[in-house]
């Protein structure tokens, strides 16, 4: 006897990220980094690990990607979902709670450095620079 199963709906894997943020002489800034295969404009992101928080995982993912140190929040601002492309050509639907981040420091060399690019913009122009629309609608809603 055969039966019809329900398509199941793809797994959203979740990730976690950080908004770099500092305030200046010309207002509030945030800062994207580039994706290592694309080049694309994304913030600093990754996989849970065992014995780390969303907040202190996307902390570890500013410094190991754009070689950032500041207060990271507790609490996510926000959250967005895209879908990332798999080097064996595979698709994952993804979740990201993003931290807020006041950075207090920049470092000269970190891990990732050789591998990524790293600027500040304007909330709106990073807002620009993005693919993701809800990630967009997050930098929009900065203030």
């Amino acid at each position: 006897m055969s039966q019809d199963l329900p398509q199941s709906l793809p797994v959203r894997r979740q990730q976690f990220a950080a908004l770099p943020c500092r305030r200046s002489e010309f207002g509030l800034r945030v800062m994207l980094i580039t994706s290592r295969g694309t080049g694309r404009w994304v913030l600093p992101k990754g996989w849970p690990k065992l014995g780390y928080s969303g907040a202190d995982l996307a902390a570890l993912e500013a410094f190991e990607e754009a070689g950032l140190e500041g207060i990271i929040g507790a609490e996510a601002i926000g959250s967005y979902g895209y879908r990332k492309h798999l080097a064996n050509r595979g698709v994952v639907e993804c979740g990201v709670d993003v931290f807020l981040l006041a950075v207090t420091r920049e470092l000269d060399d970190w891990p990732e450095r050789k591998q990524r690019r790293r600027q500040w913009f304007t909330a709106a122009e990073a807002a620009a620079l993005v693919d993701e629309a809800e990630l967009a609608a997050l930098l929009r809603g900065l203030t």
